[in-house]
C-alpha cells in the first residue's frame, strides 16, 4: 500500500476541496451531469495550478445526514469515477459527510480514489443536532484492509464544530489516531475557514513522534495567503477549501496566489 509520502512527494502538499452541488435526494440537486461538470471544472483549475490533491465532498447535501443514503453513495461513485478518469497528475480523494467513512471507503475503492478523510476516528465527540458520533477505528481499518486496500485514511482529531466528550490532549488524540493506523492526522480550527493554532499542530506532531508510527500532520481548515508561512512551518501540508473558492467554485486567481506562496515557503 502506498504511504502518504509516496502519493504526495511535495515538501508541503496541498489538497484542494471541491464542494459538490446537492446530490440526489437533496433540495437544489441540479442533475448528475451538472454535478460532474462542476467537479471537472474545479479539477481543471487545481491541476493547472499544480495542486497536489483533490478532495470531493458532498458539502451542499443539507441538512447533512450522519449516514449516506444509497442514492448519495451511487452519486459519489459516479462523480468520483469521472474525476479519477479525467485526472492526469493529481491525487483524488473523497469524503461523504457527515460521518460515514465506511461509505467513503466503498466509493474510493470502486471509483479509484486514493484516500478518504474522516472527521471522527478516535475521539468521542458530539454535536447538539446529531448527538454522539459512532467511532470504531479498528473495524474501519479492518474494512479498509479487506475491501479498499491501498486507500489511505486521513483522520481528523478533535474536529471543528463538535464537542469532546472525554478529556484528552491534542497530542494524545494524534498518537491514538496514528496507533489505530490512520495515514495522516488532520488538525482544524473551530469552524470552516478557521485556522488551527500553530501550537496544536506542534502538539499533534509531538504526540505522533512519541508513538511507534510516523505519519504526517495536515491542516484541515483555515489555510490562507496571510498565514501560509506560519502554519506550513509546523506540518506537512493542508486540505484547503474556502480560500481557493469564489461563489462556491475553485477560482484560478485565488489558487494561483496561494500556490505561489506555498512554493515560496517550501523552498525557503
Amino acid at each position: 500500500m502506498n504511504t502518504f509520502a509516496e502519493l504526495f512527494p511535495s515538501r508541503k502538499s496541498i489538497i484542494g476541496v471541491v464542494h459538490l452541488p446537492p446530490l440526489p435526494g437533496f433540495d437544489g440537486h441540479p442533475g448528475m451531469a451538472a454535478v460532474v461538470a462542476h467537479a471537472l471544472a474545479d479539477l481543471h483549475v487545481l491541476e493547472t495550478q499544480r495542486v497536489d490533491g483533490i478532495l470531493l465532498e458532498n458539502e451542499h447535501d443539507r441538512p447533512h445526514q450522519v449516514y449516506a443514503s444509497a442514492p448519495v453513495i451511487a452519486a459519489m461513485k459516479e462523480v468520483t469515477r469521472s474525476v479519477v478518469e479525467a485526472a492526469s497528475d493529481i491525487v483524488v480523494g473523497c469524503e461523504i459527510l457527515l460521518n460515514d467513512p465506511r461509505a467513503s471507503l466503498e466509493v474510493a475503492a470502486e471509483a479509484g480514489a486514493r484516500f478518504i478523510r474522516t472527521d471522527y476516528f478516535v475521539d468521542r465527540m458530539s454535536r447538539p443536532e446529531y448527538g454522539e458520533f459512532a467511532i470504531d477505528p479498528e473495524t474501519l481499518i479492518a474494512y479498509r484492509d479487506s475491501f479498499a486496500r491501498g486507500v489511505l485514511v486521513f483522520a481528523d482529531i478533535q474536529v471543528k464544530y463538535a464537542t469532546m466528550l472525554e478529556r484528552r490532549s491534542i497530542a494524545e488524540s494524534a498518537q491514538l489516531a496514528a496507533s489505530h493506523k490512520a495515514d495522516a492526522v488532520v488538525v482544524t480550527g473551530d469552524a470552516t475557514g478557521d485556522a488551527p493554532r500553530c501550537a496544536h499542530l506542534q502538539e499533534a506532531a509531538a504526540g505522533i513522534a512519541a508513538g511507534s508510527r510516523s505519519i504526517p500532520v495536515l491542516i484541515g481548515s483555515g489555510l490562507a495567503l496571510a498565514n501560509t508561512a506560519d502554519l506550513l512551518g509546523n506540518c506537512e501540508g493542508a486540505i484547503v477549501g474556502t480560500s481557493l473558492m469564489e461563489n462556491g467554485k475553485i477560482n484560478k486567481r485565488l489558487t494561483a496566489r496561494l500556490m505561489h506562496e506555498v512554493r515560496r515557503v517550501s523552498s525557503s
